[in-house]
């Protein structure tokens, strides 16, 4: 039977589909809400198919199915499947850290520590937290409100009761009830760990208004110093949760997931809230091996979220609808408010550990972080294909005098200082900035179109605001490149970018890395061409002050400064030694002029 009749009989029902190839091995899993309508999909309508996704289709050499009962079943299965196989073409996580889990073990007298491997022998965990830090301070926490046990000791009632144990310094000290001695017993130990679990399910606020409840019912009985241990437990527990990111007041208990996509990964980030307060935080990268919807990737995030965390609460707020659905759960769009605040503020963690990655990414892959660059740049400006060659130009004049121009050149997003090019202004006299960037890039490109036709660059960044785009654009015209170059400019005040024809300026992202492409090629265009009109400048100053001299010509003047290196040391030479090289009727008239 072939692949496609095989999927023939795939039934219209919710579950996870799997590709294997010649050899048996898993390439590809999926989760469906119908599976035949999904799998058919790759079969019926090859033409529509991207040119990653073909190259999968081709390789599929057997196909099965499992029928679950719910789409939130087949995300759970999709996910350990995943997981399990590790499959070539599927969205795979990136992130290979362990992260920390809070412990309490499944003892008599439980314990509660912080461990990076999940062992299941009845223990509960809770987490996982993305800083340690945190969970330290929990644990910290823990320990003041609740003095619990450290040790490794198996403790028992049986072995307490025998008398067993001695107790350590922590009991001496008051860090330890001592259970091991029968300080205190397993219904109370109990239910100090129940306390904790509820604390850390996120029942703070709640934790806080009992306490003041106990300390008052104490009070009233004047039992004082059971009072005043209540107060003391609330009042850590205010300072902790005033030290937690509050979000509002009004938020009960939400989840929050947001995505952001670079090419072919995404970085995702993930909040949990329990009584407007963040008590867990954890970003989570993506690799897609083929072209996947946004929602498919939305999707899957949520499934690795709900085999790390358990169940979702009931809401959860997403920039986009996710392909899945669970019963229980609303997916809801923030629009305004605090809830839209509430997305921002975790989409703001997800463009960070974008980021960072692309930081980290720039020094243990600099080809592939270039590519990226590129990739951003040509998407921000809507270009069709990868601007590897990019070239900027900027003037250069004080008051009109020793116009110039400077042409910098970047490839594949970086300098190639020997391809820079400076320009003398030649048919524009006076201080007319636009009229000089016609000419400097009409010389540029009808030379260009001579010599090189096939090194022409993909985008041209003009460095000035609408009226030296247009005087640049204008010249592309007459050359007939304007459809085969991208010319934008790049405005100094507020980092626009001016494009031709749209009245509206388009502001990149501050910290994405192609403003900084831009930023880098414009101020090596201003430094390139500062440079060269300071050199013009200064030799238009000796060849004033020697060329004035009666006598003194081109030749002269040159003799002169290759021996003295300026005018000041002919100024300050003795008339004897000026007159070994020029005669001493002329040395004397130049000693006079540059002394007077």
């Amino acid at each position: 039977m072939t692949v496609k009749e095989k999927i023939s009989l795939f039934p219209h029902s919710p579950g996870v589909y799997r590709y294997y190839d010649s050899e048996g091995n898993v390439i590809y899993v999926g989760k469906a809400k119908d599976l035949h309508k999904r799998v058919a999909q790759y079969f019926v309508s090859p033409d529509r198919l991207t040119r990653k996704t073909a190259v999968m289709v081709s390789k599929i050499a057997d196909a099965q199915y499992s029928v679950v009962d719910s789409e939130a079943d087949a995300l759970l299965l999709e996910n350990n499947l995943i997981k399990q196989y590790k499959p070539k073409y599927n969205i795979l996580l990136k992130d290979s850290k362990t992260y920390p889990w809070i412990c309490v073990s499944a003892d008599e007298f439980p314990k509660v520590y912080l461990t990076r491997r999940m062992v299941r022998d009845g223990s509960r965990y809770f987490g996982p937290y993305s800083s340690v830090m945190h969970a330290r301070n929990l644990l910290e926490l823990f320990s003041e409100l609740y003095p619990l046990r450290s040790c490794n000791l198996k403790i028992t009632s049986e072995a307490v009761m025998r008398k067993k144990f001695r107790p350590c310094l922590n009991f001496h000290i008051g860090r330890c009830r001592g259970c091991c001695v029968g300080g205190i017993s397993v219904r109370e130990y109990n239910d100090n760990i129940e306390s904790i679990v509820r604390l850390l399910k996120g029942g703070g606020r709640e934790m806080i208004r009992h306490l003041k409840e106990q300390m008052k019912e104490a009070a009233e009985r004047l039992d004082f110093e059971s009072a005043e241990e209540y107060r003391k437990k609330a009042v850590s527990l205010e300072k902790h949760y005033g030290k937690s990111l509050i979000v509002s007041s009004v938020i009960g208990s939400v989840d929050v997931f947001s995505l952001v996509f670079d090419a072919n990964e995404a970085y995702g980030n993930f909040m949990r809230l329990r009584d407007g307060a963040v008590i867990q935080s954890l970003n989570l990268g993506f690799r897609m091996n083929i072209e996947e919807e946004q929602a498919a990737v939305l999707g899957t995030f949520i499934g690795e979220i709900r085999s790390k965390f358990g169940d979702l609460s009931s809401e959860v707020l997403v920039p986009f609808k996710p392909d899945v659905s669970i019963e229980g759960v609303e997916f809801r769009i923030p629009l305004i408010g605090d809830k839209l605040a509430l997305l921002e503020l975790s989409l703001k963690n997800a463009k960070e550990m974008r980021f960072n990655s692309l930081k980290q990414q720039e020094h243990t892959d600099p080809d592939e972080f270039r590519m990226k660059v590129m990739a951003e740049l040509r998407d921000a400006l809507g270009m069709k294909e990868l601007p590897h060659h990019i070239e900027c130009f900027d003037n250069s004049n004080i008051q009109g005098t020793n116009p110039v121009a400077s042409c910098v050149v970047f490839r594949d997003a970086v300098p190639s200082k020997k391809d820079y090019r400076h320009f003398n202004i030649r048919t524009v006299t006076g201080p007319d900035d636009f009229a000089s960037m016609k000419e400097i890039v009409n010389r540029r490109y009808s030379r260009m179109l001579r010599e090189a036709p096939d090194d022409l660059p993909q985008l041209v960044v003009i460095d000035g605001g609408k009226g030296q785009l247009g005087c640049a654009y204008e010249a592309l015209s007459e050359l007939g490149l304007t459809e085969k170059l991208t010319v934008v400019g790049l405005a100094k005040r507020l980092e626009e970018i001016i494009r031709v024809g749209d009245p509206h300026p388009l502001f990149l992202d501050r910290n994405s890395q192609a403003l900084k492409v831009m930023q880098h090629i414009r101020d090596e265009a201003h430094r390139f061409g500062i440079t060269h009109h300071r050199n013009r400048r200064s030799k238009a100053q000796i060849q004033s002050a020697l060329r004035e001299i009666k006598g003194v010509g081109e030749k002269t003047e040159q003799k002169l400064i290759m021996h003295f290196g300026s005018v000041a040391r002919i100024a300050s030479a003795p008339v004897d030694d000026v007159a070994a090289l020029i005669g001493r009727d002329l040395a004397e008239r130049i000693h006079e002029a540059l002394n007077s």
